[in-house]
């Protein structure tokens, strides 16, 4: 009873997200359902899509309809580290002595939206790595814990625009899914013409406090995946490394690089969220297979010859789902 009772919190705090975060953002389902289960997951989120689809507004949006501090920073080719970490300055204290305190930068937030994060510099994006993986800085000589819970919500434009920076491998590894924003429907596009060119912008109110978040993310840690569910997601990843026993044909051919453990952590993680939305209190495979892409596309290197032949590492997830059987009895045979 305890755990039907879980299940139901879970997706009437989800089902109230979806339906705040609606009443602003139109369309991008897809979009917006991998942004929610990165969240609850505990995980940071890469949204990738040309300028003016929507990634900012939607960010700000989740930042609106969760009781969490918000900080927004927008990366530009001029951006330093200590602009987003935060640096030590002299102050003045009382009997006129002078003493270095240290500022806090705008990391210290729980929801932070990077925006364009891809138009500073690598070093500037590197400055994100240690907060990103161990939820801590270290600025101004000291090592600085950061708020709980804390989320990356970072933007990015194609890497073939004018005037952006590859993030670093590392830095990419670090994101829990990587989300593709797309063009609009015309049904869509006249919706949001309607919504942003008469009348006042929609509000939204808050529908979840940082203590229930928090309740709701330990519940999904606790949903159970059976033995042959994580198999299953542990042969997908393996898959993924090139000329090895374990590798597709296809990631032979065309991958430098496959995905690192984290991208089995974020199948397992999302693969939970996604089966708590749905009722269910255990991970089915149709969970996995799901949110592979998400969790994997972005943690592939490709090698020359899929760069020349335009194939991209959404192709190679997608085949590797139709390679690799479910049932690791077909493995063995």
């Amino acid at each position: 009873m305890e755990t039907d009772q879980a299940v139901q919190n879970f997706r009437a705090g989800y089902g109230a997200l979806r339906a705040e975060i609606g009443k602003v953002i139109v369309g991008h389902d897809a979009v917006v359902d991998g942004t929610l289960i990165a969240l609850f997951a505990g995980g940071h989120v890469l949204l990738e899509g040309v300028p003016g689809l929507g990634k900012t507004l939607l960010v700000r949006t989740l930042g609106e309809v969760l009781d969490l501090s918000f900080s927004r920073i927008q990366f530009t080719p001029d951006l330093m580290p200590a602009d987003i970490l935060g640096t030590n300055i002299v102050m003045e204290i009382p009997g006129g002595r002078r003493e270095f305190q240290f500022q806090r930068g705008p990391i210290f937030a729980h929801l932070v939206l990077a925006d364009e994060i891809n138009r500073a510099t690598p070093k500037t994006q590197s400055a994100l790595l240690e907060a990103m993986q161990e939820h801590q800085v270290t600025a101004g000589g000291e090592l600085r814990k950061l708020v709980e819970p804390f989320f990356v919500m970072a933007t990015q434009n194609p890497i073939d625009q004018e005037g952006t920076y590859p993030l670093p491998e590392a830095q990419l590894d670090r994101f829990f899914f990587k989300i593709l924003v797309g063009y609009p429907s015309a049904a869509e596009l006249t919706e949001v013409l309607t919504r942003t060119t008469a009348g006042a912008r929609a509000q939204v109110t808050q529908v979840l406090s940082r203590e229930a978040l928090l309740e709701l993310m330990a519940v999904a840690r606790e949903v159970p995946v059976a033995s042959h569910v994580k198999d299953y997601a542990v042969r997908l990843v393996l898959a993924t490394h090139p000329r090895t026993e374990t590798a597709a044909p296809i990631s032979s051919q065309y991958l430098r690089f496959g995905s690192s453990p984290r991208g089995g952590q974020s199948l397992i993680l999302a693969g939970k969220v996604r089966a708590l939305t749905d009722g269910r209190f255990n991970v089915s495979f149709d969970d996995i297979s799901a949110v592979a892409a998400l969790a994997l596309r972005h943690r592939l290197i490709l090698n020359f010859e899929a760069e020349a032949e335009g194939i991209t590492t959404d192709h190679i997830v997608a085949q590797i789902l139709k390679d690799v059987p479910r049932d690791a009895q077909a493995v063995m045979a």
